[in-house]
């Protein structure tokens, strides 16, 4: 099934873009924007090992002071006061 859809108040810049990118592609704008979409929205696999180690980095990387859960109960309710 097919959708149509209109795009309004595009910036320049980005009309500019994808004019661009549509040419060098070899493509129509519709058919850039609806690759673009599809890009973007496409599910990203992610590598559990790989966003773990980078949590570890992080979180070796820390200088601040250590937080209990109250510290961050407390910071909880203040942000939603």
């Amino acid at each position: 099934m097919s959708t149509s859809l209109t795009l309004k108040s595009i910036p320049e810049p980005i009309y500019r873009r994808v004019k661009l990118a549509a040419a060098r592609n070899h493509r129509s704008m519709n058919s850039e924007i609806i690759a673009c979409l599809e890009q973007a929205l496409a599910p990203h696999p992610v590598d559990p090992v790989a966003s773990l180690e980078a949590a570890r980095r992080l979180r070796a990387s820390f200088r601040g002071p250590e937080l209990q859960i109250d510290d961050l109960t407390i910071a909880i309710a203040r942000d939603r006061a």
